[in-house]
């Protein structure tokens, strides 16, 4: 046997493989054991650079493309060569699952390196955990929480642990762009060098980047340079779509008679178009092989896997339907993991975000898409997921539309689900997906950050506080007076106390904040519910609203009802209910991005029939456009009705949000109505002269348009902050000032250019 693949093995890479010979033999030999053909494209441009250890390295390739091992093959390289105490390179990831799956593709890797390889996270015995902390070594996977855990709980020993770093690898980067997680996660590294004292090369993995150079910059702020960008182009993998369409009839008097109060219609009266047809279309498309059907709520999630399994059952075929979401068990998450990934049985898992990320799911053979997709980036993660080992992509979106009557509202016409559907798609198959969110302030994340640093030193004091996390750190949109108002503020809720030496330390109210569990994540968390059957622990359940005995409801792809609660333990003791009532949940949304209302805008102009709509998706476009021309939205966004007027910016959230506001602050009463806004008792003439007004006055701050938001308190730890702090960071998250004033011109040229 030969240490080199390039040494003339026949089963090795090609000869040509420049990078390949750059590995330490004893990677080369992994890489020949494991029988690979070759390096993927993504692995032959990362390995030079990550190698180097001498920048940072954003590697933007697509699932299955081999991006962990594009930093690993030569990250182990470096190791393998001077294997000393001390953890050499941390692994960061977003899920413990992933983590899970890494770790065991990483050990298979690293056993014949002398290289070890530990994991951290909840799941992890204390055993495990206090023998690393003992002897650190080799390579670290763990959650940004439980690398905050290390911050507040072993302060003393974070030198003795990571000490000896040469290598951070941030896997689905992409996920902790724009997010009070991401920016925790940004934190934590700045706070790691400092304590080491110096820099770490840090390599970002996302399959997800719309404006590559902005996410480069994420990797590292503040920094000098940008990182090399690794971003092969597109491996010309096939791809199948199509977008399905069902139109739900309007409910008829005779529909109505025998619907009970908690709308059993959802699985008794149902009108055509309706949840069951789609589970109907789904269960003939995806019965007999792997797929992944995504939803964009849990509720959404129950109610299919549900119905879904029914069918099964009503059939008497074994179940191949099983819901994945969050709040469900681990027991019953890896459940489903595992079945997929052996493929001795068909599955389809029925699912939100949870297995969007890069967890190896074996051979998916589609993704189904239910209601319009959140956003154009989830989207091309979603498609990702299916067609590996040179098996086309397939994505199938189904989107309802409801009867369009005499009484359904101007924007309700427009088909605007369906239309923005084929947006997203367009923008996908265009190559764009988007960019990452402007920089925010997320002061909830820096009042986490600010008493982990009090709780690791004892205490600090406020101008090395500032210096550490806003003036040379990640949280540097606020200055220093600013800051000192930010403190202030923890003072009065006894969060932090000053000592008579001028240095703070954590108040009362700060020391049960920092010891309590919940504090290591960034992002709020709903108070949960265990549901329990027998002595089976079903997983968590966040409760909104109250449920009492008798109630029923959808968890776990089943129906149950609820026999007792204990409120103290906070546990909800379930019996299966086969044929019970299921109430008939609201699903979610994400923020939209305005190139997507663009592209609508864009749809509804052309006349063009995209050729991945079914039959009845062309007939409700072609009603949508109808509608569009009919309500003369072709030459005015603006439509009145009776004592109100609508109007229809084409823009994105933030910048409608902003124009609500700016219109509310001259007396407008306005409201947000999907893809419209409608202002009551103005007709079109004074709205169009308050814009004038609007567009010729000074700029407006956002921030003062923030402080008229009722309720800023969107984050885990916004209740501490003042006013004045809550609309400056609400601010620099929602609003878009320069937009809204933008579209406020342009409007207003085009309609007197237009004679109006």
């Amino acid at each position: 046997m030969t240490d080199s693949l390039a040494s003339g093995s026949e089963s090795g890479p090609p000869q040509g493989s420049r990078a390949f010979l750059l590995l330490h033999p004893r990677v080369q030999r992994w890489v020949w054991r494991a029988k690979w053909p070759a390096l993927r494209p993504v692995q032959e441009q990362a390995i030079a650079p990550v190698l180097a250890a001498d920048e940072d390295v954003l590697i933007a390739a697509g699932t299955a493309q081999g991006k962990t091992e594009a930093a690993f093959l030569p990250i182990c390289s470096r190791l393998v060569e001077c294997s000393g105490p001390g953890v050499r390179a941390l692994y960061v990831g977003p899920l413990k699952a992933l983590i899970n799956d890494q770790f065991r593709r990483l050990d298979e890797m690293c056993e014949g390196l002398a290289i070890p390889v530990h994991r951290w996270h909840g799941d992890v015995s204390a055993a495990k955990k206090s023998k690393l902390v003992k002897s650190p070594s080799g390579i670290l996977l763990i959650t940004p929480e439980s690398l905050e855990a290390q911050f507040v709980l072993r302060g003393t020993r974070i030198v003795k642990i990571f000490g000896q770093l040469e290598h951070v690898v941030l896997d689905e980067f992409h996920a902790y762009l724009g997010s009070e997680r991401g920016r925790q996660l940004q934190s934590l590294l700045h706070r790691l060098e400092l304590a080491i004292r110096r820099r770490v090369p840090r390599v970002g993995l996302s399959a997800t980047l719309g404006d590559v150079s902005l996410a480069a910059a994420a990797l590292r702020p503040l920094a000098p340079r940008h990182p090399t960008i690794v971003s092969p182009s597109n491996s010309g993998q096939e791809l199948r779509v199509q977008i399905r369409g069902y139109r739900i009839d309007a409910p008829r008097d005779q529909d109505l008679g025998t619907a009970s109060s908690d709308d059993s219609r959802t699985f008794k009266i149902e009108a055509p178009g309706s949840v069951v047809d789609i589970c109907a279309d789904l269960f003939e498309v995806l019965r007999g092989s792997n797929n992944l059907l995504f939803t964009n709520s849990r509720s959404d999630t129950e109610a299919i896997s549900d119905r879904l399994r029914t069918m099964c059952e009503e059939r008497r075929l074994p179940n191949e339907f099983f819901p994945h979401h969050g709040n469900l068990s681990k027991e019953i998450r890896e459940d489903v993991e595992r079945r997929l990934k052996e493929g001795r049985a068909p599955v389809t898992a029925v699912c939100t975000s949870t297995l969007e990320l890069g967890i190896d799911l074996g051979a998916v053979t589609s993704v189904a898409q239910y209601g319009p997709p959140m956003s154009v980036a989830a989207m091309r993660q979603r498609l990702g997921r299916s067609g590996r080992r040179d098996e086309p992509a397939v994505l199938r979106i189904y989107v309802r539309e409801h009867e369009v009557t005499e009484k359904t509202a101007p924007e309700d016409s427009l088909r605007a689900g369906l239309v923005q559907s084929i947006a997203m798609l367009n923008l996908l198959l265009n190559g764009w997906c988007e960019p990452p969110p402007p920089a925010a302030l997320h002061l909830s994340t820096l009042v986490q950050q600010t008493l982990s640093m009090i709780s690791r030193h004892g205490s600090v004091r406020a101008g090395d506080l500032w210096n550490a996390l806003c003036d040379r750190g990640p949280f540097n949109g606020l200055d220093a007076p600013s800051y000192g108002i930010f403190l202030r503020d923890l003072g009065r809720s006894d969060l932090v106390t000053q000592l008579g030496d001028g240095t703070l330390t954590l108040g009362l109210g700060g020391e049960r904040l920092v010891s309590h569990y919940s504090f290591f994540t960034a992002f709020q968390t709903p108070e949960e519910w265990r549901v329990c059957t027998g002595t089976r622990d079903l997983g968590s359940l966040p409760l909104s609203e109250p449920l009492m005995e008798g109630a029923h409801f959808v968890f776990a792809g089943r129906r149950w009802r609820v026999a007792s609660l204990d409120e103290d333990r906070r546990v909800l003791y379930v019996v299966p209910a086969p044929g019970a009532p299921v109430p008939r949940f609201a699903g979610a949304g994400g923020t939209v991005h305005g190139r997507v209302r663009q592209e609508m805008l864009a749809v509804y102009q052309s006349a063009e029939v995209p050729q991945f709509l079914d039959s009845l998706a062309v007939d409700l476009l072609d009603e949508g456009r109808k509608n569009f021309a009919r309500l003369g939205l072709h030459e005015t966004p603006f439509l009145a009705e009776g004592t109100h007027v609508r109007f229809f910016p084409w823009r994105g959230d933030h910048v409608m949000d902003t124009i609500a506001l700016l219109l509310q602050r001259r007396g407008a009463a306005v409201t947000r109505t999907g893809v419209a806004l409608s202002v009551t008792a103005w007709d079109v003439d004074r709205l169009r002269e308050e814009l004038r007004c609007l567009a010729r006055a000074e700029f407006a701050s956002a921030v003062d348009l923030a402080a008229a938001v009722g309720n800023k308190c969107t984050e885990k730890h916004d209740q501490f902050l003042s006013d004045g702090l809550l609309a400056a960071d609400y601010a620099s998250k929602r609003l878009d000032t320069e937009g809204a004033y933008d579209w406020m011109v342009e409007t207003l040229a085009a309609l007197e250019a237009e004679g109006e």
